[in-house]
């Protein structure tokens, strides 16, 4: 089967007669989890966002319903610095682990289950700007202030020295696509910029990368992407999360391990119109990363990083200890034998 699908059959109709199968073959049968309590609800909520980085749990639709899931859902958000969690929009979802923390130390009702992979960012300048570190005095786009990329940005500008609040010119978008219009544009200097416009600036041959979070230490020694949910959510259904981020680690296990496969989901669903670019993007992130990197190491290290820069009050520690839960994670690592 190619990636046009069937001529038959729409993308859409053809994955959904056969993800299931698939998934089962790929990744084994659910046994065990039949044999579990079953999910207190039957209806399971993740944020739609303009990232693709966040595959895993567009992918994990399917396993998510041999789960026991029966409603699985993806709604909208506008991602500009709103908690899709606290504000009811999802259940669970994953998120940049700098953003998690700035939630937590404003006393969102958020916890963090389990990293997935490390660095599927870039950070894009124009030519007159070599390093991180020439950003200073720059204007940067992002969507909103406390937005997942100002918050990201603003760790790592405060590890090289740059104080985020008062050396940078942020340059406020109103939403995340907006971000690339603005530096192309010229209205900004540089973008943190997510899959899939890295490759998009890329074959529009503008910009340059000056930190690609993949590759470039010590960002790519980190998760960058984690697994959160609403506490209220987790704490109110155990079994429910449990067999939630069972679906969505053996999703990222998938779209490490199967790309290609990956792609036609992702594309098919309709979260990215290209297909080369999904496969461009599901072939480069670290989609295994959950299962041999620490996330509770991410944590403290952006926390560290945001409280020198005096952009949150609470130590690591204390966000650590209100913010995570790495039970789930602690089981289902024996279980899939990470």
């Amino acid at each position: 089967m190619n990636d046009l699908g069937s001529r038959r059959l729409s993308r859409r109709d053809f994955l959904a007669a056969t993800s299931a199968l698939g998934a089962c073959v790929a990744l084994g049968s659910p046994g065990r989890a039949r044999a579990e309590a079953l999910p207190e609800v039957r209806r399971i909520r993740l944020a739609r966002t303009a990232s693709i980085c966040l595959s895993p749990q567009y992918v994990a639709e399917e396993l998510l319903r041999l789960e026991g899931f029966t409603e699985v859902e993806y709604p909208e958000t506008p991602h500009t610095g709103g908690d899709e969690l606290t504000a009811g929009h999802a259940d669970l979802t994953m998120e940049y682990v700098p953003a998690l923390v700035w939630k937590l130390d404003a006393g969102a009702r958020i916890v963090a289950l389990s990293g997935i992979h490390t660095g599927c960012y870039a950070l894009i300048a124009n030519q007159r700007i070599k390093s991180i570190r020439d950003l200073k005095g720059r204007r940067i786009a992002v969507s909103a202030l406390g937005s997942g990329e100002h918050v990201f940005l603003s760790s790592m500008l405060a590890y090289v020295g740059i104080d985020p609040k008062i050396e940078i010119e942020w340059v406020p978008t109103q939403s995340v696509a907006n971000n690339m219009t603005a530096f192309i544009d010229g209205k900004a200097d540089a973008l943190f910029a997510f899959p899939p416009q890295p490759q998009k600036l890329k074959e529009m041959k503008l910009g340059h990368v000056i930190v690609d979070g993949t590759h470039d230490r010590p960002w790519s020694q980190y998760i960058c992407c984690l697994v959160s949910g609403s506490s209220d959510f987790v704490a109110k259904n155990p079994a429910a999360t449990k067999r939630a981020l069972r679906a969505i680690l053996k999703a990222a296990d998938l779209c490490a391990q199967e790309p290609e496969r990956a792609a036609r989901i992702v594309v098919a669903k309709g979260f990215e119109p290209r297909y080369d670019i999904a496969l461009e993007v599901l072939k480069g992130v670290p989609y295994q990363a959950w299962r041999g990197i620490n996330a509770e190491d991410a944590v403290r290290f952006h926390a560290l990083r945001l409280h020198d820069a005096g952009m949150i009050k609470s130590t690591p520690q204390k966000l650590i200890a209100q913010g995570t839960d790495w039970r789930f994670l602690s089981e289902l690592k024996r279980e899939l034998k990470a």
